[in-house]
This record gives structure tokens, sequence and C-alpha cells, in this order.
């Protein structure tokens, strides 16, 4: 158990703010790392100083973490004495003014078109089997998160209309266009479903339980059907996502569009996949552009 401001502040991150199980738990680890630095040094959550926030990031920084997990971690922080400060529980924000090391952002790997055409090259009539490939068709087709296509009810698709309605982060709905050939993998699917569903079960998707699908379970499955398809990358669900998303803006340039398809806040989350379509027409102009490179010793002198 956990310091008690920091247990109310995971409770309403969950019952206000609606955060998933898995977010939580992401900051309930982060704060964790935080209470056991201050417990060392005998400092109690509601009597952290700003001092004795940057002592812990720069012991982080000391045991070797990423200037993304240092983000993280002080982000997990700031948050805290955001909610504490709202209740009036502390008096000023200990972590208002740090900076942590910007470093380099990771971009997303990204499987390529002909990577994601053996993906869902599956053909098999098993339920299981028509269940994965529609599975992955929809999170592929329309760029949706794994938590979001768990959670996906029957009466959430419209297949005679090509939509899905998703409910993302902050239960924030959105309708997403479901493209021709994951249509036909979900009616495929359907039709099978009657075969494993259990009584009154609304999920989309269910597992041999007869239950709604579980996410380890869709994890355990792309990486079977990668290996299965003889892919060498390392396959997990949000590379699908991914691999929409850079798909997309190759062909369209559309970042507005990507980003409301993709549910995304803020465009900036969105901007990470650009330097994919960047690599393609960098090359493009150093082949096209007269003044891309030297040629045959024309721009000497």
């Amino acid at each position: 158990m956990s310091d008690p401001a920091i247990e109310d502040y995971l409770d309403s991150l969950a019952g206000q703010r609606h955060y998933s199980p898995h977010s939580v738990a992401a900051y309930r680890r982060d704060l964790a790392f935080f209470e056991t630095f201050l417990q060392e040094r005998g400092v109690a959550v509601l009597q952290a100083t700003s001092h004795d926030v940057r002592d812990y990031i720069a012991a982080e920084h000391r045991r070797g973490r990423s200037a993304p997990t240092l983000r993280r971690r002080l982000s997990a922080v700031r948050g805290l004495y955001r909610f504490l400060l709202a209740e009036g529980r502390v008096e000023r924000h200990p972590a208002l003014d740090l900076r942590t090391p910007k470093g380099a952002r990771r971009l997303p790997e990204v499987l390529s078109p002909e990577q994601m055409d053996r993906l869902l090259a599956g053909r098999g009539d098993e339920a299981l089997e028509m269940r994965d490939r529609a599975l992955f068709e929809l999170m592929y087709s329309s760029g949706l998160r794994l938590a979001e296509t768990v959670a996906l009810d029957l009466v959430d698709l419209d297949l005679a209309a090509g939509m899905v309605r998703v409910t993302g982060k902050g239960r924030k709905t959105r309708d997403v266009p479901v493209g021709r050939q994951a249509v036909a993998a979900l009616r495929a699917w359907l039709r099978a479903r009657g075969s494993l569903v259990a009584p009154d079960v609304a999920a989309l998707f269910v597992g041999r339980g007869g239950r709604r699908l579980g996410a380890r379970s869709v994890q355990k499955r792309l990486t079977r059907a990668a290996r299965v398809h003889g892919l060498d990358a390392a396959v997990h669900p949000h590379l699908l996502r991914h691999a929409f998303a850079s798909h997309m803006l190759e062909s369209s340039g559309d970042l507005r569009a990507v980003q409301e398809l993709l549910g995304h806040a803020n465009i900036s989350t969105t901007q990470v996949y650009t330097h994919l379509d960047f690599q393609r027409l960098a090359a493009v102009y150093d082949q096209a552009h007269p003044r891309a490179r030297r040629r045959g010793g024309s721009d000497a002198g």
C-alpha cells in the first residue's frame, strides 16, 4: 500500500479522468520509485520540496535512466502535485519549474506494406483463425489501439456503412472508417463467432471460452501469426497502429486527417510519423533535384 496521497491521485485518474487500468498501473510504478526515494530520506509525500524532486530526478539520471524515462517519471510527479494542490493538501507545487534532458525522440518502428500483406495473408477456416484475421485487419485498417479494439462491442460496428465507433483515451468516442478487406474479414468472423461466444456476451472479439478477448491473448496471437508468416520483425499490436499512421501519411500527406483517425489530442503526437514519409521524399529529392548532389563534376568551382 503506497502513501494515501498517491492512492487518492491514482483513484482520481481511474474514476474522474477515466484512465485505463494499464495507464494507472504505469503511473503507480513511476510514483513508487519517487515514494521510495522520499522514504529513504525521511520525507513524506505531502512535505516534499523542489529540492527533493530535483534530487530524485538527478539520482534517477545517475542510475542511467533514459531521457524518455526521466520525462515520464517527472510527469507522474507533476501530475501528483497538481492534484494535491487542487485538493488544497499542499501549498505549492514542488516540481513545476524542473526540466529533464530532452534527448532524441525515439521514432516508432514501422512494418512495410509488403510485411503487412504477409501478416494478413492467412486464410484459415477455423473460428480462431478467422477472429485473428478480422482483429488484425481492423487494427491496421482503422489505426486502433489494442485497448480500444478489445473493448469493442457488436453495437459499435456498422459494416453496412463501413464504420466502427471507438472509445479512446478519456472516454472520448470517434467514428473511424473500416476498409474493404477488414469488412470482409469481419463478416467472416461474425459468421463464425456464434460457435465460440457465451450467452449474453456483447464483445465483438471473444476468446476460446466465449468471453471478451484479453489484451495479452491478442499479443500472443499476433506474435504467433508473425512467426507463422516468416516476419523477422518483433511484431506487437501497436505496430499495426504505427503502420496505419505511416502508410496513410505516405499516401495522403494529410496530417490533420490522420490525427483525427488516430484520436490524438495533440497534432505533435501525430507528427512523429512524418519522418517516415520524409525519408522517402528525401530519396526522391536526391535523385531528382539538379542541386541535390554533385553530378559529374559540373558543380565544381
